[in-house]
This record gives C-alpha cells, structure tokens and sequence, in this order.
C-alpha cells in the first residue's frame, strides 16, 4: 500500500507516506507557512521513496479541529490531488492523531488543542489492543473550565491545550495526570497509522464526501468581546 498523508490543523505542517511496510515523515513548525511546504515536503517523501503520485493508493488527511485556515488547506488539497488521481481519502480526526503522541499505556487520554478565544478543543480516548483507539467521549470545543470528562483512573495528557490551561484542567481531572505534554501537535505519521487501518476496513471516501471538522463557526472575537 502506498499512503499519503497530510495534517496542518495547527502550527505544525505535517505530511507522512506508506510505502509498503515503511512510514517516513517531515514535519516543521510552521505557521502561516504550511501553504507553501506542504506541497513541497510531499514531494521529498515521494522521491525519498522513489515512486510518484500516480502510485499512490489512497490520501489520508487530518479533517480537524484545529486552525480554519489550517484544516481548510489540507482537506483542499487532499481532495485535490484525490480526485486529479482518481483516488479515494480517508479523513482522521486531528485530535485522535494527537493522542498518539501520548505514551503506549493503559491510562485514558486527553488530547487538547488551544482553541484560542479562550477555549479548547478535546476528546478523550483509550488505545486498543491493535495500535488504535477507542473514543471514550466526542470531539467538543469549550472552556477548560467547563470540560467534563469520563471516568478514569489514570490520564494522559497530551497538546497545546495543556499548556495553556493546565491549571484549569488539572482541577478538571481530579487528580495528577500520568504524563503530561504541552508541546505536542497532531503529527501526519499518526494520521497515517489509523488511515491504514480506516482504508483496509473500508471507509475511505470519495473526495467530494471528505470534509472538515471545524466545531465552532466563530472565528474572531469581536471589538467589544476584545475589550476594546
């Protein structure tokens, strides 16, 4: 199988290919910059491979939540380079590829994103016996302060939301986390490894019906809500 995968819901671009048994990944910080490495960084993973577009299987990308701008662009352009080859997608949630980057335990996970505007977007999973997870509540954007979360006995923590607003969360969770991370970003590696598994279990799409998950239809503050 050959997989390419695409995440730039947040400040990181992230792209990452299959081939066959093997998975190579770039990934840089880059915000306000992923329009124009994308491409590019998609590029070196073929070459690095040495195949090109047309021996592509299938696209993956990461549908959000993150950033408008950010999810806006990688579900463009995986429907693009989808239907210029005549090729299914499989969209994955930004924030269970975020959960992988949590340690390979049995303790629940938080995965936070900074929403910005003084909330977060999260979800909350379990890893499976097979390598992926279990959703163990709904994606949602709020405070965290008003976060509920589901009943665990151990948690970790993983995203930008944490660095934000870690003491607000700590009082959600009742008790210390595990692990926490603060520095991490939904990663295209990650997308990759549940779009495997999505495609081989038959729910890619056709690239008109792969679409973004934004969760909240407000993108700015207004003057008055600035208080200005």
């Amino acid at each position: 199988m050959n997989l390419l995968a695409i995440e730039t819901a947040t400040e990181a671009c992230s792209v990452a290919l299959v081939h066959g048994e093997t998975v190579i990944a770039r990934t840089e910080l880059a915000p306000r910059r992923q329009a124009e490495r994308v491409l590019p960084m998609a590029d070196e993973l073929l070459a690095e491979a040495g195949i090109g577009k047309h021996a592509l299987d299938v696209i993956a990308v990461g549908r959000g939540p993150g950033a408008f701008t950010g999810v806006r662009l990688a579900v463009s352009l995986a429907q693009g380079m989808a239907m210029a080859l005549d090729r299914p997608v499989v969209t994955i949630s930004s924030l269970a590829a975020l959960a992988l980057e949590s340690p390979d335990d049995d303790a629940a996970i938080l995965a936070v994103i900074d929403a910005r505007m003084g909330e977060i977007y999260a979800a909350c999973y379990r890893r499976d016996d097979e390598g992926g997870l279990i959703a163990l509540d709904e994606e949602r954007v709020c405070t965290a302060e008003s976060l509920v979360l589901p009943q665990a006995d151990a948690w970790n923590v993983v995203g930008t939301g944490w660095a934000t607003y870690q003491d607000a969360l700590r009082n959600r969770l009742g008790s210390e986390p595990r692990s926490t991370d603060g520095a991490c970003y939904p990663q295209a590696q990650h997308v990759a490894t549940l779009a495997v598994r999505e495609f081989k279990a038959g729910r890619a799409v056709a690239p008109e019906h792969a679409l973004p998950v934004y969760l909240r239809d407000k993108v700015a503050l207004t003057l008055a809500e600035q208080g200005r």
